[in-house]
């Protein structure tokens, strides 16, 4: 795992989508097409904001899939995943994916993660573009996670941590309105990603992004399972990389 510390979360977003283009279209010039992930929350802002900006993408090669999406939420609540991406990505782009995979938690749950497994199963993927939450979860594995399970999907249960974060940022009004079961990527399928691009700013993470590098890896601290990965770059801003004892902007 590598670390890339920038002093502006809009730096962070600009060399995590250039890192992140550029590895598409190899993906592309080599296979004739590419297969990434599309994280999501307010993380993922500014990297996503650059990201449609990138030249000679040739979208129509690309199928995306995304993490997570709360269990019984419709595509027209603000907070749904599904709506965040149409809106900040999808729509945005010059030309449309050659296929999105949407994660659709309205009706049954469980066959949507059989749905969508199979589905990912059939598309290695090339890029996954993550975050890391306050608690060090990844997509919806809150701690401890699940480091064992091959699924590709899971129905996951929300901690207080979580649910707290998700009011903070402002996509609900009272903690009681985020729904407390979510279906999530899980952790080993994040990780069979050939590269894992990281964008995680703002001072709140900073303990998390600590805990992701100085602990050992552990459930209790999901973000952790990123030290196995050898393709990974964490790009931290100088907040969320201020608790990191040598970072380069100390």
């Amino acid at each position: 795992m590598k670390v890339n510390v920038s002093t502006s979360k809009e730096e962070l977003g600009r060399k995590a989508a250039a890192e992140g283009a550029q590895l598409i279209r190899e993906a592309i010039a080599e296979r004739g097409e590419a297969n990434i992930i599309i994280a999501t929350g307010a993380s993922q802002f500014e990297m996503l904001e650059q990201l449609i900006k990138e030249p000679d993408i040739f979208w129509p090669a690309v199928t995306g899939f995304h993490l997570d999406e709360y269990v019984g939420m419709p595509i027209t609540h603000p907070a749904s995943f599904r709506n965040y991406l149409w809106c900040r990505f999808l729509r945005k782009l010059a030309l449309p994916l050659k296929r999105f995979h949407y994660v659709d938690g309205e009706q049954d749950a469980e066959a949507e993660c059989v749905r969508l497994g199979r589905e990912i199963m059939a598309c290695p993927i090339d890029i996954a573009f993550v975050g890391i939450g306050e608690n060090g979860h990844m997509a919806f594995n809150d701690p401890p996670a699940d480091f064992e399970t091959k699924e590709p999907y899971l129905v996951v249960s929300l901690d207080e941590v979580c649910r707290k974060q998700q009011l903070g940022e402002g996509w609900f009004s009272t903690l009681e309105e985020v729904p407390q079961q979510a279906i999530s990527m899980s952790i080993n399928q994040i990780l069979a990603s050939k590269t894992i691009i990281a964008s995680v700013p703002d001072e709140r993470k900073a303990q998390a992004v600590k805990e992701s590098i100085e602990k050992e890896r552990d459930p209790q601290y999901p973000s952790t399972c990123l030290q196995q990965h050898e393709q990974t770059t964490l790009y931290l801003d100088s907040e969320s990389a201020s608790l990191l004892a040598n970072h380069p902007l100390k």
